[in-house]
């Protein structure tokens, strides 16, 4: 379990997370939903030990974090950041294939390979796998890097936003992929989502991050009601039923 515990970031004079807890069990795929500003992608990163807090505790199965070293944690917990640029020319096996180094250390055997073939078929990228990335769309790179991090294979899986640039089909095809994850192989994910919809299908539970604070946690269908999203996103929105799913409707 991932255990996050009074958390605290502040950049400069801004407070950007506000003594946070939350903890993330295996087995889960959770949200984390609010608007801009709100904390979602710097919590992430501190979950991740990308980022230090200036105060509380990040647990992992009662260890805090820093007692990791690299290569374990790289085992335990994968990210896909928010913006990922990689100056070397490659192909998309080639990147997908970085998913495997906390592992091989660069010398992948046919257990690494096997996991590539498996991300790559995931995200619908078997038919270009040997292209280069600069030859691929922003949608079709934004697949190539998450299936680097499904390859990876670890118990916790966080993505920032890992919907950018993807068209609907995809993305419904990419939502499965780590709903099946959860599924199948009893892994935690944890997404930063700004379509509540597809978070609210997919996702067991919902966390609503409002000015640096958990302002909601609980489960997906319970968050998606009207007072609740406009109290997160301050826009009055109509929230109905499709084949048993709630759905929010927020434009006029």
């Amino acid at each position: 379990m991932v255990e996050v515990q009074q958390v605290v970031k502040c950049y400069g004079p801004k407070t950007v997370l506000r003594d946070v807890s939350l903890a993330v069990k295996p087995g889960t795929m959770t949200s984390f939903i609010g608007p801009n500003g709100a904390g979602k992608s710097t919590l992430l990163s501190i979950m991740s030990r990308l980022i230090p807090a200036d105060s509380g505790h990040v647990l992992l199965d009662g260890r805090t974090l820093a007692s990791y070293d690299s290569r374990e944690l790289a085992r335990r917990i994968s990210v896909l950041r928010q913006a990922n640029h990689i100056q070397l020319r490659l192909t998309v096996r080639e990147l997908v294939s970085f998913g495997r180094f906390p592992y091989s250390q660069g010398r992948l055997g046919p257990e690494d390979w096997e996991a590539v073939d498996r991300a790559l078929a995931g995200m619908g990228l078997l038919d270009i796998q040997n292209k280069y990335l600069d030859e691929l769309s922003g949608g079709q790179r934004q697949r190539a890097f998450i299936a680097m991090v499904v390859a990876q294979e670890t118990d916790y899986i966080f993505l920032d936003e890992p919907l950018n640039n993807i068209d609907m089909r995809h993305s419904v095809q990419i939502m499965k992929l780590l709903r099946g994850l959860v599924e199948e192989s009893g892994r935690a994910v944890v997404v930063v989502m700004h379509d509540v919809n597809l978070a609210a299908h997919y996702s067991d539970r919902i966390v609503a991050l409002k000015e640096g604070g958990v302002a909601y946690d609980g489960p997906a269908r319970d968050i998606m009601e009207p007072e609740t999203l406009k109290d997160v996103f301050d826009l009055d929105v109509t929230v109905g039923e499709i084949q048993s799913c709630r759905v929010c409707v927020y434009f006029r």
